[in-house]
């Protein structure tokens, strides 16, 4: 609590009267004074890089290419102009140099003459050639100038870029568009010739594959018909044989029947021997089923069979008729042996007809099935014959109805015959049909002869459009530009860069520190200024009781300041020589020069604290502030506000910056010579000052007795 009490009346020691209170704001607002002004000077930099003089030299002439002219570098200029990225002045080569060497710009720009001929080079003969940009950058006038002229010329590359490729890409590259026309006909008449290919294609394997099929269905049809019409030939040619073999047998059964009737009478006689018939044509019949149950399958599914089992039919008619042929013999009757003899006639019609219908095709067997049947019916009849001859005392109707029922069935078999005619015939019309399918079948072929025809048309046409095709690439060809490696290397590197800067680097600063060290180090000996009087009294108050001149008092008090502020220039010096490697252009020029701003400054501050006393320190510190944002240690004075612009010429620090970058990094010395004599300047009236406050001191009041405020 007494530690908080005594603070409070160490506080309202300060509030007795206005100065101490003025002093105790100025405490508080101090470190506000030093980032206050520190970061308006800092602020914006960026955004008053207009404010930068730069020199804009235009040596371009204006390049014709392809009819037209271009004067790419006034368009640049232009360009420049209304961006305001810099001051930008105007002026000729002679004038850049001279301004750029005595600080009056901070760098120049030049557009050489053969700025337009460089860009349009693409579209002449000869090698491309890059277009250049002349810079010139002295960076011992202000380190930071090269980084910003850096970044903003990219800016102003990329805009001379822009103009660069427009011109290039119209000079070099007009050829495409007339390549593109050309391009897209041929690839017009490609299209073309694809659909043509595609279709003849398809064309031609349809009528290959069509023709193939064609040619062997055609060739078989050939020889099926051939092998038909034979066939029916001989089918139809039996068939009428099998009619006529009937309808004589037909008769002959009709002539039986009379015969039965005649032969009622000796029926009795004959009753044993048609006994005996009966029992052999009964056993042929035999004969002839298990023939017959051969020959219809054979008929029906294998013609080839047709006739072996015909022959078989015929050995069966044949044995009947050796039957009949011995009971004809002399012993009997003569009616019966009549009948015996029409029948013996009939079996060997009816074995000429088997014989006939072993040519007829396999169709025939269903009606041979039905021969056979009748067959069956005149072997039933003839054993009722044998019984009517058996029975004859029971009358002869029975026999009579017998040959009725073999009437019938032969004439079943001649219709049966006749059916087989019409099949026949049927069959011969539809090979007359068959016939004129293959007709059709040759019209179909005609066509596609046609169709090939057709194909050879449009196989010429495709001739035509290749040629089209061929015609269209070639004079393409022509306009297309061949490049070799060399040219397309060259023209390659072009593309890639077509604006480059030449860019002369006047008195280069190898690193930030040597650029920013003509800051630091005069901002260093003013801290040494102020710690050296911080401990040194400004004016000694015995030689003040005394009877001394004033010059001597005034000398007396800065002369130890200057022996402590060489000695700090010395171990500066030494440090950034040898600790941090410094390189200097001008090393006894700079010891010169530090020496001389050591005595300044330590004049100034020796005057400052002799006449304002305890308040000069704030004073001295009020002025490092000021100094700090007006000397242009960081980026270009023309990048701070107006006031920071105003008071910079007339402040000792500004002229040390400047000086100092000149003997580090070279170039012209003017400024040199011009800082020294400020710096002389500021010493002289450092030491009148301090000589007015030994004379002002030597007067004693109450106020200097006991003083309001005591740091």
């Amino acid at each position: 609590m007494r530690s908080l009490r005594l603070g409070g009346l160490e506080l309202r020691r300060f509030t007795r009267s206005r100065l101490t209170r003025a002093a105790l704001a100025g405490v508080v607002t101090l470190p506000l004074l030093y980032a206050g002004l520190y970061l308006w000077s800092f602020w914006d930099p960026q955004g008053n890089l207009g404010n930068i003089p730069v020199a804009l030299v235009v040596e371009d002439r204006p390049a014709t290419a392809g009819g037209r002219t271009v004067d790419a570098g006034r368009e640049l200029a232009r360009e420049l102009r209304e961006r305001h990225v810099f001051d930008w002045h105007t002026v000729d080569a002679r004038q850049a140099e001279d301004g750029v060497n005595d600080g009056g710009f901070y760098l120049s720009l030049t557009v050489p003459a053969d700025f337009s001929a460089r860009l349009v080079s693409p579209s002449g003969d000869g090698a491309p050639r890059p277009a250049e940009l002349g810079v010139r950058v002295d960076t011992g006038r202000s380190y930071v100038m090269r980084t910003i002229s850096d970044a903003v010329f990219a800016e102003v590359r990329g805009a001379a870029g822009r103009t660069a490729l427009k011109d290039y890409w119209d000079e070099v590259f007009v050829s495409f568009g007339e390549l593109h026309d050309a391009t897209a006909k041929a690839a017009d008449g490609a299209d073309e010739l694809h659909d043509g290919t595609e279709k003849a294609g398809e064309g031609a394997s349809t009528l290959s594959s069509g023709l193939g099929q064609a040619k062997s269905g055609t060739h078989r049809l050939a020889v099926g018909l051939g092998s038909a019409n034979t066939a029916t030939g001989r089918l139809s040619s039996g068939a009428d044989s099998l009619a006529d073999g009937l309808g004589e047998a037909g008769r002959g059964s009709r002539e039986l029947a009379r015969g039965l009737v005649r032969l009622a009478d000796g029926a009795k006689r004959v009753a044993e021997g048609n006994a005996r018939v009966h029992k052999q044509v009964h056993a042929q019949v035999s004969t002839i089923d298990e023939v017959a149950d051969q020959v219809v399958p054979v008929l029906r599914d294998d013609g080839a069979r047709l006739r072996s089992l015909a022959r078989a039919i015929e050995e069966g008619a044949d044995r009947l008729t050796e039957s009949t042929g011995r009971l004809g013999e002399p012993a009997a009757p003569v009616g019966e042996t009549d009948a015996l003899a029409r029948l013996r006639q009939s079996a060997r019609q009816i074995s000429e007809i088997a014989a006939r219908s072993a040519e007829i095709a396999p169709t025939a067997g269903q009606r041979l099935q039905q021969v056979r049947k009748k067959i069956d019916q005149l072997d039933a009849g003839l054993g009722e014959l044998a019984d009517g001859s058996a029975k004859v005392r029971d009358g002869l109707g029975d026999a009579s109805t017998a040959g009725g029922r073999l009437t019938s069935g032969l004439s079943r078999l001649g219709d049966g015959a006749a059916e087989l005619s019409r099949g026949l015939t049927e069959l011969d019309g539809g090979i007359v049909r068959l016939s004129d399918g293959a007709a059709k079948v040759d019209t179909g072929v005609g066509r596609l002869r046609e169709g090939a025809g057709e194909l050879s048309t449009g196989i010429g046409r495709l001739a035509d459009g290749s040629r089209e095709l061929s015609d269209k690439l070639g004079q393409g060809a022509t306009r297309i530009p061949d490049y070799g490696r060399q040219e397309r290397a060259e023209r390659s590197d072009m593309m890639s860069e077509p604006v480059r800067l030449a860019t002369q680097v006047l008195n280069p600063v190898p690193n930030y520190g040597t650029g920013f060290a003509p800051f630091f180090v005069p901002l260093a000996l003013w801290v040494g200024a102020m710690v050296s009087y911080m401990v040194l009294r400004p004016l000694n108050p015995r030689l003040l009781a005394g009877t001394a001149p004033a010059w001597r008092i005034a000398l007396a008090g800065w002369l130890p300041g200057l022996v402590l502020g060489t000695a700090q220039v010395g171990v500066l010096l030494a440090v950034t020589r040898f600790g941090l490697g410094m390189e200097a252009e001008h090393w006894a020029g700079v010891v010169g020069l530090l020496s001389l701003t050591a005595a300044a400054f330590l004049a100034i501050v020796q005057a400052v604290n002799a006449l304002l006393g305890p308040p000069g320190r704030v004073a001295v510190l009020a002025l490092l502030m000021l100094q700090l944002t007006s000397a242009a240690g960081t980026y270009p004075i023309e990048t701070s506000p107006g006031f920071f612009r105003t008071i910079s010429p007339w402040l000792p620090m500004s002229w040390v910056v400047s000086a100092l970058r000149r003997l580090i990094s070279g170039g012209d010395l003017t400024v040199v010579w011009q800082a020294c004599g400020v710096l002389a300047l500021f010493t002289a009236l450092g030491l009148a000052l301090s000589v007015y406050a030994v004379c002002r001191g030597r007067t004693w009041s109450m106020r200097r007795l006991h003083p309001e405020l005591a740091l």
